[in-house]
């Protein structure tokens, strides 16, 4: 399956995005990168890094961020991620919320990678660089 990395800014909204998720496709396998390593608002490359590692397999693993910097401390995370795996990780420019929660679901039904970006594509923000 599919592993969905939700990161964020905020520790709290990483969280909840993940509680919902989980709400709505019980089985997904999403993990939660928010905040600081010292609780403050921000991202942190070595928790995003946690978080793909928590979810990866060989399906894959697709990484949703809030906004501009998550963008790039989500770059930086896949860049020291084992070279064999990084060939399957993708950082996709989608609705947080609603890309979150639609990852989630399509990952839950057994999507692919490919099939899972395809649909997140409609709803693109343009927020990668």
């Amino acid at each position: 399956m599919v592993g969905i990395v939700v990161v964020s800014h905020s520790f709290d909204l990483a969280k909840d995005i993940k509680k919902l998720c989980k709400e709505i496709a019980s089985n997904a396998h999403i993990a939660a990168a928010g905040g600081t390593e010292d609780g403050r608002f921000g991202t942190d490359v070595k928790r995003i890094i946690d978080a793909i590692n928590e979810v990866y397999s060989e399906d894959g693993v697709i990484i949703i961020f809030d906004m501009g910097s998550a963008y790039n401390s989500a770059e930086m995370a896949v860049d020291c991620i084992d070279e064999c795996k990084k060939d399957k990780i993708e950082i996709i420019d989608t609705a947080f919320v609603e890309g979150s929660l639609t990852a989630a679901v399509e990952a839950g039904i057994g999507k692919n990678i490919d099939e899972i970006k395809r649909i997140l594509n409609t709803m693109c923000l343009n927020k990668m660089p």
